[in-house]
């Protein structure tokens, strides 16, 4: 059986529509899920409201992929995207459709 991961990539509101486009394209990306996050404790590029209130608005996307395809897509994320791209994976032990 083939190893599965979970990939979540956390980004600024303004790359959203780059990422989508990127992730769409591969053929090893069968769907992805995306939601509005708040990122805290990050102090880069934030807006003066941001600062008041200490979070910063990010977009969240989580992937379940094979686990070999995960270096060559973050290095394509690295390449076509930029990055300001905050990433971690997981191990799924399972996952499907009923």
């Amino acid at each position: 059986m083939m190893s599965k991961q979970r990939l979540i990539l956390t980004i600024a509101p303004s790359l959203e529509d780059e990422l989508v486009d990127y992730l769409v394209s591969l053929e090893t990306v069968g769907g992805f899920t995306s939601y509005p996050v708040r990122g805290y404790g990050e102090k880069r590029q934030l807006s003066i409201a941001e600062q008041v209130t200490g979070r910063q608005k990010r977009v969240q996307f989580e992937l379940i992929l094979p686990a070999e395809a995960i270096p060559p897509l973050l290095d394509g994320l690295r390449e076509q995207v930029g990055s300001e791209i905050f990433y971690w994976y997981q191990d799924v032990n399972g996952s499907g459709r009923l």
